[in-house]
């Protein structure tokens, strides 16, 4: 476990839904390679904040690591939605070229 993690695990005790603990958190395991351990930090994240679409590209990336296609394709999904909210035309360029992406992977399978 690296000093950041250990970091970000001591201050998620104090305060358990803190947006940045959770996010920062995650983006460590993701670096890792961890990407299961990721997913539990990613999703309390995105069940306690309104993420304008970034968590959702994490998101998907684990779900597609870890082989989990069609959950990803609801990641970028979601994150389509939160992108168009918050007017990033540019993410949710980005995200509908990654479910097609997956999709094709999907149906070469």
């Amino acid at each position: 476990m690296t000093d950041k993690i250990q970091h970000l695990k001591k201050a998620l005790e104090k305060d358990p839904n803190n947006p940045l603990g959770l996010y920062g958190l995650a983006m460590e395991y993701i670096k890792l390679g961890n990407y299961e351990e990721a997913l539990i930090y990613l999703e309390k994240y995105l069940s306690t904040n309104d993420d304008q679409g970034s968590g959702y590209r994490a998101l998907a990336q684990c779900y597609r690591e870890l082989g989990r296609i069609e959950d990803a394709i609801k990641a970028y999904e979601k994150g389509i939605e939160q992108a168009d909210k918050y007017k990033h035309a540019s993410m949710k360029r980005e995200f509908k070229q990654e479910i097609e992406i997956l999709k094709n992977q999907l149906n070469k399978n």
